[in-house]
């Protein structure tokens, strides 16, 4: 494990109590939803749902994870919105109560939702079986409404115990095979370990750790979308 990962450990201990993630709304205002879900012409819809690493904390407009997704989709053919449902300071239970809300006033259903949350669990020290239950929840949800889901995971810090760090790692490689959902296994893989790619606060990304995010992260939901277009041609 090299430093800057133990660096990482150290960093979450200390804001432990602060939740470094801001403000934790339980609902976004209904009126915002549609705003920022309205683009015309586009042919794909996709959600990003998670908490400030999603959401673009202390980033520009178009530098945080949903932009800079979008326009790597489009970069790359595909005639995508992405649509950002980040909220700083999400717990898993946030999450779990905002999401039909969320689903409920876009306007159309999503084609994908790429969901993370997580780490303002481990940063609160919520049971590892609770984050779970939570998570089970929303993928459940989207199972439900046939939504296909992109899960992308976090790590529990290594300072947290080696009891806590495996029942936590293990939460997300167990949802994804229990709901066949593809899996970005940590998203700060390459990131949290350099310090040009974090923001001061070495929790969350800068707008060139967001893009090393992207280049990881964007081939898996591109083959997601070209796998449920295959499915639906087949029918």
């Amino acid at each position: 494990m090299n430093r800057g990962f133990w660096l990482y450990g150290a960093l979450i201990v200390a804001i432990q109590g602060l939740v470094a993630c801001g403000s934790n709304p339980v609902a976004e205002n209904k009126a915002q939803v549609h705003e920022t879900a309205k683009v015309q012409k586009y042919d794909r819809l996709v959600v990003a749902f998670g908490d400030s690493l999603y959401a673009g904390y202390r980033l520009a407009p178009n530098e945080g994870l949903a932009p800079q997704l979008q326009a790597a989709l489009q970069a790359d053919g595909i005639n995508a919105r992405v649509h950002n449902a980040g909220v700083s300071g999400d717990t898993t239970a946030a999450g779990k109560t905002r999401l039909a809300f969320v689903l409920d006033n876009l306007d159309r259903k999503p084609d994908l939702v790429v969901l993370g949350l997580g780490g303002n669990d481990m940063l609160r020290g919520i049971k590892p079986e609770e984050t779970k239950a939570n998570m089970a929840a929303m993928m459940a949800e989207l199972q439900r409404r046939e939504i296909p889901v992109v899960l992308t995971g976090m790590l529990a810090a290594p300072n947290l115990g080696q009891d806590y760090g495996n029942a936590f790692n293990g939460i997300f490689p167990q949802l994804a095979k229990q709901y066949n959902a593809p899996l970005y296994p940590f998203f700060l893989d390459g990131v949290v370990t350099d310090a040009a790619l974090m923001l001061p606060d070495n929790i969350h990304p800068n707008a060139k750790g967001v893009s090393r995010v992207i280049e990881g992260l964007s081939p898996l939901v591109e083959a997601t979308l070209k796998t449920q277009s295959d499915t639906v041609l087949e029918k």
